[in-house]
């Protein structure tokens, strides 16, 4: 006997949303924008994030080291809806920056989703019943409890997994000894002699903070780097602040305020020109070689006090091949007396201080490791996919994703901060945004469609690292230069970044291919999607036409030829009296 015919008819209705529980790992900026967007869009949500820290706002939270400041103007740097008329400074510091963020998650109350110091420390998937098990750590009390989601959305970030360099004897130090990213705030430099390592965006930022109050600072540097000229320079002009002054005024603030049309064009002007740079990461192109010149005019500037230190310092390869920043004071700094550049490479640390390769001895206070984090983009936990795969070895040779935020073998599984989601140029902000947006896409296509489970289609992942691969040897980034783009090497594969401007990732991410995709249905029952035949408005009683509303209708635009020809005739110009045409 052959098999019963399948019934496709189920038993809710047709926008009867099925319920979802969503576990977000994290409470950074991503996290704290999915806490804003998943409710906001997402019908019959059940949220939780889980945060291993003490506080909300992630990589702003966890880096205090002296002179933390985000390296893009900070009008640039916060959700395009929450717009913050109070910024202090041009580049905020991590401190103001933090702060903006607690705001906005006071604001859409975004803490009954989030559990603070829970760690998520295991992710299987379940493929029978179609759920990710989890494993979640209380940082407290040390116990630990399981949950369940539907969905999981991995909000990490990149660049949260700090290391100690690899440096022999490093132990050994009798002196005080700090990472960046794990910066004791109790230190105090003041008349001391530090040893600062590493010339990457944080070591930029805190030598010209501990400049002030050290006695001496030997700065260890192991490769050359470019500082961009500032951001919107002329805008700070305008603004009457000079180069070297980068704080807002009151009369300032005061006037983003209450004139909206002065802020939105500050805003946008400033977007403008970060928006516009794209041109400079292509291998050969004028915009390309035009940056050489107007970086070196500019460091060369900046270094007038120490000229010798541009042959020190400006690279062979061209800018942005390293993560641009502009570094205020950075470069002055360096001009300094009390600033000794060392370039010559670290053998070991001993009780008192650090021993370069050539023999000599440099006795220290203090050691600040600027030395940056794990780029790999392993996982930090074990997260099992389909057939018991282990993400971390998928992404041992290639970080392997589709559009970034995602992979195949791991159904439900988002990631923001993926491999290649970084930006070479650009707002990542803006990014983040579209990341989460797109994620509040697939989760709406998983209620409507019943969907039990979604993953890209393997052939799909492979064609975006195929196309990252390809576009990225077009560009600067694949050149001989050392950088965490690449994984910390200089001839690696560009894992960090996306493969295109800003706003190619916009529109890239702004409408889903959903024939990307596999799925599996609720039931196996492909047909679900459409329902009993009722709506819930018609189950309980509550049939409206609010469809006739005039802000419901979308009105199409009426050519101004045809007006004009209805208006004639209406007019007695014409024969055909019965054409009525009136503004919507």
């Amino acid at each position: 006997m052959g098999e019963a015919p399948r019934s496709w008819l189920d038993t809710r209705c047709i926008d009867d949303y099925r319920p979802l529980r969503v576990v977000v790992i994290g409470a950074g900026i991503s996290g704290i924008l999915a806490s804003i967007r998943l409710p906001q869009r997402i019908p019959n949500l059940s949220l939780q994030i889980y945060e291993k820290n003490a506080d909300i706002g992630g990589t702003w939270f966890e880096n205090r080291y002296p002179g933390c400041a985000c390296d893009i103007p900070a009008h640039t740097y916060q959700a395009t809806f929450e717009p913050n008329h109070e910024w202090s400074q041009f580049y905020a510091t991590s401190k103001e920056i933090h702060g903006y963020w607690r705001k906005v998650v006071a604001k859409y109350d975004c803490m009954k989703h989030i559990k603070l110091n829970h760690q998520i420390v295991k992710a299987v998937w379940d493929d029978r019943q179609g759920k990710w098990q989890l494993e979640v750590k209380n940082l407290q009390d040390g116990s630990t409890m399981t949950d369940t989601a539907d969905v999981v959305l991995s909000a990490t970030g990149a660049l949260n997994d700090w290391k100690w360099p690899s440096i022999p004897g490093l132990e050994d130090f009798k002196g005080t000894i700090l990472h960046s990213a794990k910066w004791d705030e109790t230190f105090d430099w003041t008349g001391k002699k530090l040893a600062v390592i590493g010339n990457g965006s944080s070591g930029i930022q805190i030598v010209p903070a501990v400049l002030a109050g050290s006695a001496h600072i030997d700065h260890y540097i192991r490769g050359r780097t470019w500082l961009s000229p500032t951001f919107a320079r002329e805008k700070v002009d305008q603004m009457g602040k000079g180069l070297d002054n980068f704080s807002f005024t009151p009369e300032d603030i005061q006037r983003f305020k209450t004139d909206p049309d002065f802020y939105t064009k500050f805003r946008k002007d400033i977007e403008l020109e970060l928006q516009s740079v794209h041109g400079a990461t292509i291998k050969g192109s004028p915009e390309q070689i035009a940056a050489v010149e107007i970086f070196t005019e500019n460091m060369k500037r900046r270094l007038a006090g120490k000229p010798d230190l541009g042959d020190t310092l400006l690279p062979s390869f061209p800018p942005v091949c390293r993560r641009l920043t502009p570094g205020p004071g950075y470069l002055e700094a360096l001009t300094d007396q009390k600033v000794d550049v060392i370039t010559t490479a670290i053998e070991k640390v001993d009780a008192t201080g650090i021993i370069t390769t050539d023999g000599q001895h440099h006795p220290v206070d203090a050691i600040i490791c600027a030395t940056g984090f794990d780029t790999s983009f392993s996982p930090r936990i074990p997260v099992i996919g389909k057939n018991g795969t282990n993400l971390s070895d998928k992404w041992t040779k290639v970080p392997s994703t589709y559009l970034s935020l995602a992979t195949d073998e791991f159904p439900n599984y988002f990631i923001s901060l993926g491999p290649n989601s970084a930006l070479g140029s650009g707002n990542l902000l803006l990014l983040i945004e579209r990341v989460i947006d797109y994620v509040t896409m697939c989760l709406g296509k998983m209620q409507r469609d019943n969907i039990r489970s979604m993953a890209p289609r393997p052939e799909a992942v492979e064609t975006f690292v195929k196309f990252c691969d390809e576009y990225f040897q077009t560009t600067v980034f694949s050149l001989d230069c050392r950088s965490w783009y690449k994984g910390g090497t200089s001839d690696g594969r560009v894992s960090a970044l996306w493969p295109g401007s800003s706003l190619h990732a916009t529109q890239a991410l702004a409408n889903p291919r959903w024939e990307d995709f596999v799925y599996e249905y609720v039931d196996d029952n492909a047909g679900a999607w459409i329902g009993n035949g009722w709506t819930v408005n018609e189950r309980e009683k509550k049939v409206n036409v609010d469809y006739l509303n005039r802000d419901q209708i979308d009105f199409p635009p009426v050519p101004e030829l045809a007006v004009s020809a209805a208006l004639k005739r209406e007019d007695g110009g014409g024969d055909d009296r019965s054409v009525r045409v009136s503004a919507p």
